[in-house]
């Protein structure tokens, strides 16, 4: 049996969009070594991310969405950035404040935005760079 290695993180409180990023992830990321992990609340994402590192699992990048109960997606990007800041953080959001997105980038925090709606080949285009370098 192969062993997973790797892991990547998705945070949305929508449990759709949640289902169709691990549609499209399962295209371009290898789930023979790859873990894909959901959670639509941003706390367990938080401790799943502690867990996953405890084991030795390298997380390869975390896909966060902005507008979400308890936490918004920079707030737990600069949370999972503060512990782990060698971590590759992308968001993906339609309703994402443009004060958090330019501070995370200026902070040099968030590889990349993509704004839902969004386009499969422009997220792989944003993820095949990480990927590349992780793998």
């Amino acid at each position: 049996m192969d062993e997973i290695k790797y892991a990547v993180v998705c945070v949305d409180d929508d449990p759709f969009i949640l289902q169709m990023l691990g549609f499209q992830l399962s295209k371009i990321v290898d789930q023979k070594y790859t873990l894909l992990e959901y959670f639509t609340d941003p706390t367990d994402a938080l401790d799943n991310i502690d867990e996953l590192v405890n084991e030795k699992i390298d997380i390869i990048f975390i896909i966060v969405d902005y507008q979400m109960p308890k936490m918004n997606g920079a707030e737990l990007i600069r949370a999972i950035k503060m512990k782990y800041p060698m971590l590759k953080c992308v968001m993906l959001s339609g309703q994402a404040n443009q004060n958090s997105i330019e501070a995370l980038n200026k902070d040099k925090l968030l590889e990349s935005f993509i704004e839902k709606p969004w386009d499969e080949e422009v997220l792989f285009d944003a993820i095949r760079p990480i990927i590349q370098g992780t793998l």
